[in-house]
């Protein structure tokens, strides 16, 4: 790419972007995957110039950059923040795992940010189990006569949710009074 060639396009494009990200950044608290997909569908939608995708894309990247090294940026930080949120919704480890990867964050980040919950919380994914339980009635919150009949569906609910099959039989073997025991606890 040669930004001499028309200096004046380019300096404007690079301008239209970093407001967008600016504007973006003050809006949300995004990872630098999802920021650089929202520059390009900006560019793509809004902007639409001439240059193409390639050029575009190492503009974008170096904007992110710039943001990276000013610490407006760090997926290292949205990590442990994200982490933490899904915890306390009662997503599973494997779930939390999932969905950071899904913004585009390292797996090195990922890794430590599930880390650092192990050695915060004691069974992360009972606790995890039991809030989901809660919020969505099943297991020992069912009534006595619809447990047994409903016991297939609640496994696979946990299941979905990211729960291993042991955990989820323990979750659901619990007695209505041992459950809302725990469930004070969190």
């Amino acid at each position: 790419m040669n930004p001499t060639s028309n200096k004046k396009d380019f300096e404007d494009l690079t301008l239209n972007l970093k407001d967008l990200a600016y504007g973006y950044l003050e809006k949300y608290n995004p990872s630098k995957q999802q920021l650089k997909v929202y520059l390009l569908k900006k560019y793509l939608t809004k902007i639409k110039g001439t240059k193409s995708k390639k050029e575009v894309s190492v503009i974008i990247e170096d904007i992110v950059q710039n943001l990276e090294k000013n610490r407006l940026i760090n997926d290292e930080i949205y990590s442990d923040s994200k982490a933490r949120m899904y915890l306390r919704r009662g997503y599973s480890l494997n779930k939390i795992n999932q969905s950071l990867k899904n913004k585009g964050i390292e797996n090195e980040h990922i890794k430590k940010s599930i880390d650092k919950i192990k050695e915060d919380k004691i069974e992360p994914d009972f606790v995890s189990a039991l809030k989901l339980c809660k919020r969505r009635r099943i297991g020992a919150l069912r009534p006595g006569s619809n447990r047994e009949l409903f016991y297939k569906k609640d496994m696979g609910i946990l299941a979905r949710n990211g729960f291993s099959f042991e955990l989820s039989k323990r979750i659901l073997d619990l007695p209505l009074e041992e459950f809302n025991k725990l469930v004070r606890f969190i």
